[in-house]
């Protein structure tokens, strides 16, 4: 959805009522003062001193025109200046986006570099809409508790946003009056007065912004500050730059965290892939006081489930042990599916500890159905192909002998 915003006509900024009295003012005068004289003149002995007043007024309205622009061009630099941090700040984003563990982080960042762009902001907040439903949700905030502002139950019909642009969410919207506009909320008493309670100081001001990813309304970037009438038009243009730049760079964020999940992440367990595990043995310590230990798990009678129960089901088993093995395991050690039913894990000993892990492990599967798995477990010295290679022969001993126990 496109921002009507005047950048989108090419400006970068407009006359206020003030520039253009005086740009109109100064020239009609000096033409009076002009025609005043020239009937002095004629009249005067004086004519060449009043003609050099009329040099000296007309240099004195030049001057003072030339000031104006001057102060203009001045004020148009510095905004281009602003454009370009704005326009640096997205590009250094969108370069370290993968050195964010998730989404908020990556969000915080951006409100930060947004209220710090951005003159007049002394606060703000990131607000994501969800998509079904049009529910809010505060992701991020700088200089508002955030953990008050996540008490509240809003909507998007409800936001300053939606109201202002008649539903359409698609431009900029400055709020000078927030006394005026929260008068006239539908919010619950309760949720205005953690509006009001949230921020270091009250807010007065709010730029409010869009934020569109792939034709859909993402998010709302909202900057605050605690004076009267504090963003300019300038400011709201400003604001729509980093937006737009905002929404490539989440778009960006995204795209790269998904690259991320396929190329390091199990799909069906969300557990660490064979490749990424593998990758990720170079950089393990060995802790020789406390031993290091190989487990190889492989899920019984996978085939047995997916060819009684369907595939689905299989996949169900599947996700049932992953997740009982990233609970146990995968935060402190290194865990992941290693292929089809084959499950591995590096951990830290000492093995008594390990042993008593996989029997809690066992006993919460069981729990869940009719799920078991059989194991394997070699200590790890460095060599990984060759302690798998073991790890597998006492993973079907193991197996072995459970079929033979039940016969």
């Amino acid at each position: 959805m496109p921002i009507k915003d005047s950048l989108k006509k090419k400006k970068i900024d407009s006359l206020d009522w003030k520039t253009h009295l005086a740009l109109l003012g100064v020239p009609l005068m000096l033409l009076f003062i002009c025609w005043s004289f020239f009937f002095s003149i004629t009249a005067s002995p004086n004519a060449i001193a009043n003609l050099l007043l009329v040099g000296i007024i007309y240099l004195l309205g030049y001057s003072l025109n030339y000031y104006f622009h001057q102060g203009r061009l001045t004020r148009l630099w510095e905004h281009l200046q602003q454009v370009v941090h704005v326009n640096e700040t997205t590009f250094e984003l969108v370069n370290i986006s993968s050195q964010y563990q998730d989404e908020t982080a990556f969000l915080n960042a951006l409100l930060n570099k947004a209220v710090s762009s951005v003159d007049g902001a002394e606060m703000g907040s990131i607000i994501r809409v969800e998509p079904n439903t049009g529910a809010l949700s505060f992701e991020s905030s700088v200089g508002i508790d955030i953990n008050k502002l996540r008490q509240l139950n809003i909507n998007l019909k409800q936001s300053f946003e939606y109201r202002l642009t008649k539903g359409k969410c698609d431009r900029v919207v400055v709020i000078d009056d927030m006394e005026a506009i929260n008068s006239r909320s539908s919010l619950s008493s309760s949720d205005q007065n953690i509006l009001l309670d949230a921020p270091s100081t009250a807010i007065r001001s709010t730029l409010s912004s869009p934020i569109h990813i792939d034709g859909h309304l993402y998010a709302m970037l909202n900057l605050d500050s605690g004076k009267v009438k504090a963003f300019s038009h300038y400011d709201r243009n400003l604001v729509a730059i980093l937006t737009h730049e905002a929404a490539n760079a989440i778009s960006l964020y995204q795209k790269n965290h998904k690259i991320n999940l396929l190329a390091n992440f199990d799909s069906l367990t969300e557990l660490y892939n064979r490749q990424r595990f593998e990758t990720l043995v170079k950089e393990w310590k060995l802790k020789p006081h406390f031993g290091c230990y190989l487990i190889l798990i492989d899920l019984d009678n996978l085939k047995a489930i997916n060819d009684q129960h369907g595939h689905a089901a299989g996949d169900t088993a599947l996700q049932k042990l992953s997740k009982l093995l990233k609970a146990q395991w995968h935060e402190k050690q290194l865990v992941a599916r290693y292929g089809g039913d084959e499950f591995i894990a590096l951990c830290h000993g000492p093995l008594e500890r390990i042993e008593n892990e996989i029997n809690i492990i066992e006993t919460a599967l069981s729990e869940r159905g009719d799920i078991s798995f059989s194991y394997g477990i070699e200590q790890y010295h460095g060599q990984l192909n060759k302690t798998i290679k073991a790890a597998d022969e006492a993973m079907y001993r193991h197996k072995r002998a459970k079929v033979s126990k039940s016969l």
